[in-house]
């Protein structure tokens, strides 16, 4: 590993930080400044977390909404 990686994985940014910005890029709402900022401080590894547990929770979402759609017979 790198001594870039190593420095940047030993980032002290919380992780409710880390969770924040990238809810906000899954929204697709964030300014290039504020893009900028959270590439010099965030952890990478907090980042992949966190986009994991985005995607789950996006997708345990859209699961709940067919299923309730689906057995409401609004969709038939």
């Amino acid at each position: 590993m790198s001594d870039d990686l190593k420095g940047a994985s030993q980032r002290p940014v919380s992780f409710l930080h880390t969770v924040q910005a990238v809810a906000w890029s899954f929204f697709g709402v964030r300014r290039r400044a504020g893009f900028e900022q959270d590439v010099q401080k965030l952890n990478p590894v907090h980042v992949i977390v966190a986009g994991i547990i985005g995607a789950l929770l996006f997708i345990a979402v859209l699961v709940l909404l067919v299923r309730w759609v689906v057995g409401s017979g609004v969709a038939a």
